[in-house]
């Protein structure tokens, strides 16, 4: 078994869509990046590289590189879970969180949730998806971006006896 963890923020602009978890949320604001700077997606991938021990996701998919420039993150994941499997790991669970002032994202989690386990080939029973703010602290509390951390669980179908 092996253990990962991802974290991710992007700073919240306008003119650009708010998609988190797949979900295109109505919102005033977006999230900047090189791809659809999906936080909670870039967080999940980065913990299951983590748990794989294979880097991380800029090492994967480089902002450097315009193939990525405005990517669907549900591409880049699906991506990494299919990299996670050919290095000998089955995925075993996702526990994720968003910290955003605003919007609520309680209203969508299903929907995330849904999109996540359909995206790397789970049951929904094993991808947990919640919120919180920040009580406005921070820069998540003056709205100025949203983050996201992930655990993940992987299981091993290789031989462990090299692990010490």
């Amino acid at each position: 078994m092996r253990v990962g963890f991802g974290y991710d923020v992007h700073a919240l602009v306008s003119d650009r869509k708010l998609i988190i978890g797949g979900v295109d949320i109505p919102f005033e604001k977006g999230l900047l990046g090189h791809s659809d700077a999906d936080v909670l997606l870039h967080a999940i991938a980065d913990s299951l590289l983590g748990a794989a021990a294979l880097g991380d996701i800029g090492k994967h998919f480089p902002d450097s590189d315009p193939a990525y420039k405005g990517i669907s993150s549900m591409i880049l994941l699906k991506k990494t879970a299919d990299l996670v499997r050919d290095n000998g790991y089955d995925i075993i669970n996702i526990d994720a969180t968003v910290v955003a002032q605003k919007p609520k994202m309680s209203p969508y989690s299903n929907q995330m949730t849904s999109n996540i386990a359909n995206c790397l080939g789970v049951d929904t029973s094993r991808v947990n998806v919640k919120a919180t703010t920040t009580e406005k602290l921070g820069f998540e509390g003056r709205e100025e971006g949203i983050s996201s951390h992930c655990i993940c669980l992987l299981d091993n179908r290789k031989d462990d006896s090299d692990v010490n």
